[in-house]
Formats: structure tokens, sequence, C-alpha cells
């Protein structure tokens, strides 16, 4: 059935609701107000960013599906705010974290790989009509796609949509599948973000290296920290968008040579623009910081960064339609054993290299969120440890094709026994 005309149609006007309403959630999070003080104990800010919308989508006020503000957050703003992230990056000190929350990373990768095709078989065992679609409307075409997106991203999920050619309405409920049941965990990870000792001490972790880089990063913010002119407000605006302009003209060039002259590695994501806008962008960033403009953390690149981010963040939120639920819950339950399983290989690995939890939150939500969502995470524990989500999402966007067209593969054998 198709959805009615929303409400509100002009993207202006939606927006100017969109930036009223992180304007309401970022106001009553700072309220010193008993009864804000203990909503916000317990509903983490940045879920409501994404939810108003998602009820404002919902109820047919507004429609994610037709306005372009998604588009234009993820193409502008997305990269924009990578480089202002990274232009402030401690990379020594990121490095001196050691091996573990690369190992972290790969674990969240293999279970995102591995738990789709164990999610198909746990509840195809309870309900086998799951297998009973055909051609574009088969099921393991659709989940193809959320295994793209929950290694990587956006880029990637679209690229196993064109490799396996899922149908337009199967697609459209596993974006659902993937929006609410990746914004659910990330409330569970934003939650114990907030008090992760409790989970370290169950790890038995050596958090020793992550208090350290937190620490330096710190220090070197306080020692430059000022209330910006309007001059170091219009430079870090043009760093950050004129690098973003810089990665779009890149973009431009490199995506079609890779499609004309190596279409085999388009599994890899070299053909999408997208993939080479974010690459560039943070590759820039990282380049920066080892100069002068590594200052204008001083001045607020990465709030100003943040403030773009979350702009991103109410987007994808007006994405999601709450009411898709009712139309396939069998797909909703795959997701959540998926997600289980995922958490499961986390916890496990952590437990065995004695990892500290900030390793499995970010691990984690590098790969299910992504660079969108993987430095708010980081941010949770720490402002200053943003830049590890961003290096680690990126990460994700190297491996997401790959290891979706891998899963993907796993799935359709299972379908087919």
């Amino acid at each position: 059935m198709e959805k009615s005309e929303p409400l509100i149609s002009n993207d202006a006007v939606v927006f100017g609701l969109l930036m009223a309403t992180l304007a309401f959630v970022f106001a009553t999070s700072a309220s010193k107000k008993a009864f804000w003080v203990k909503f916000y104990t317990y509903v983490p800010t940045v879920l409501l960013c994404y939810f108003i919308p998602a009820v404002f989508n919902s109820l047919g006020l507004i429609s994610g599906e037709s306005s372009n503000l998604y588009k234009v957050a993820s193409r502008y703003l997305l990269p924009a705010s990578l480089v202002l992230f990274t232009i402030s990056i401690d990379l020594k000190g990121i490095l001196r974290l050691g091996p573990k929350a690369l190992t972290m990373f790969l674990a969240g990768s293999v279970g995102i790989m591995l738990g789709g095709p164990v999610a198909l078989l746990i509840v195809g065992f309870f309900y086998p009509e799951i297998y009973s679609g055909t051609g574009a409307d088969e099921i393991w075409r659709g989940l193809a796609t959320i295994a793209g997106s929950w290694i990587g991203g956006g880029a990637n999920q679209t690229a196993m949509l064109e490799v396996f050619g899922a149908s337009p309405t199967l697609f459209g409920q596993m974006i659902a599948v993937d929006v609410l049941v990746a914004n659910f965990w990330m409330a569970v990870l934003l939650y114990w973000a907030a008090k992760p000792e409790k989970l370290d001490k169950i790890l038995k972790a050596d958090t020793t290296a992550i208090y350290e880089l937190r620490d330096r990063i710190a220090k070197h913010r306080e020692g430059i920290m000022k209330i910006p002119s309007l001059g170091e407000l219009m430079l870090i605006l043009g760093f950050g968008f004129g690098v973003t302009g810089l990665s779009h003209l890149c973009a431009d060039f490199l995506a079609p040579w890779f499609e004309t002259n190596y279409p085999e590695l388009n599994q890899y994501s070299l053909n999408s623009a997208f993939f080479w806008i974010v690459v560039i962008a943070t590759t820039a960033g990282l380049l920066l910081s080892f100069t002068k403009a590594r200052d204008l953390e001083g001045a607020g690149a990465s709030r100003m960064g943040s403030v773009l981010l979350y702009v991103l963040v109410a987007t994808i939120g007006m994405q999601m339609d709450l009411g898709a639920v009712l139309d396939n819950p069998i797909l909703f339950l795959v997701g959540i054993v998926w997600m289980l399983f995922h958490v499961l290989i986390m916890i496990l690995v952590a437990w065995l290299i004695k990892a500290p939890f900030f390793y499995v939150a970010v691990g984690s939500q590098a790969n299910v969120g992504g660079a969108a969502s993987a430095p708010i995470v980081a941010s949770a524990f720490d402002p200053s440890l943003a830049s590890v989500g961003v290096l680690l999402a990126v990460l994700g966007y190297a491996l997401g094709t790959y290891g979706g067209y891998l899963s993907g593969l796993i799935m359709q054998a299972i379908s087919a026994m």
C-alpha cells in the first residue's frame, strides 16, 4: 500500500522542524529540572534524535522517502564532520591502544557475517515459511543488504542490493529491520557507556591505555581552548566543507574510473562515490592533524563536527517507519537473533583477550552503525575518543561489501537446502 502524501513536504520546513527538535532535545538534556534529569538518566539523548523524527515520519507528518535532506546530510555534512573530528586526532596515541581495538572490530565483523546465516537457520527452523519467497522476494537477498550495512554502511548496503537484487518491497522491510534493531542496540551501548566500569570488571579488562589517551587529548584541548572568533569559526567551516568539496571532486573521477577499468573491484565499493568521499575526507582530516590546523580544536572543531553529525542523525531517523514492524514481524525476529549472535561473539572475544567495554561498544558500532554513529558511541565514553570510532568505521567501509557478499552467499546456500 502506498503511503499518503505527508502533511509537510517542503524540505525547508522539514529541516526547520528537525532543527527545532534537536534544539528541544539538547535543551532539555542540559536542564537541571528533576523531571528531565531523571528522564535522561534512562533515555539516551541520541536515541531521541533518531526516534522523534521517526515518529514524525510514521505519523505522516513528514516523509523521509520523498525528502532530499538525508542525501544532503550524508553527502555534505557527514564528510565535513569526519574532517572536523579527525583534524585534532592523536594518531600516535590511538596506535598505542594496541591490537585489541582492531581485534574487537574484526570480531564484530565476523559476528555479523556469520550471524545472518545462523539467525536464518534458527528462525527458519521454527518458521519455515520464511523460505517461501521467490525471485527478487527471496528472504536471503534482503538479508544480504543488512549484512553489507552492518559491516560497512549505506554504500555497502546499496552494493549488496545491486549484487543480489532484492525487490523494492523486500528492501524496504529490510531497511526497517536494519534501522530499528541497530538503533535499539545503540541505545543499549549508550546506556552502558555511562558506566563501563561494571562491565570492565567482569571482562577483567586493562583500561590504562584508553584513559591515558583520553587524558592526553583532554590536556591538549584545555591548553588551546578559547572562545572562538568569527574568523576561526569560518576557518573551521572552510576546512570542513573545503575538504568535502575536494572529496567530491576526487570521487567524481575515481568512482567511474574504477567502474570502467576495474569492474571486478566493484564488490569492494571502489565504484561507489560515497565510499571515496568518506575515505578521502577522513584521510585529509588525518593529514591535517599533523599541521597547525590541529589547534582549531581549541576553537571548537569537534563541537562543530558534532552539530553536523546530529543533523545527519535526525535525517536518518526520519527514514524510519515504526509501523513497518507490523509488515513482516518474522524479519525483526531474524534481526534480533542476528544481533544477539553478534553481541555474543563480541563479549566472548573481549573476555578472552581482556578487552575493555569501550572496544566492544566502538568495535560493534563501527560495524553496525558506521561513520554516522560510531563517533557518537565513542564520544559517549569521552568526547576526546570520538576519533577512534571514526577510524574503525572507515575500516568497515573497506570490509563491508566483502563481508556482506560472503554472508549473502552463505544465506543463499541455506535457503536452497
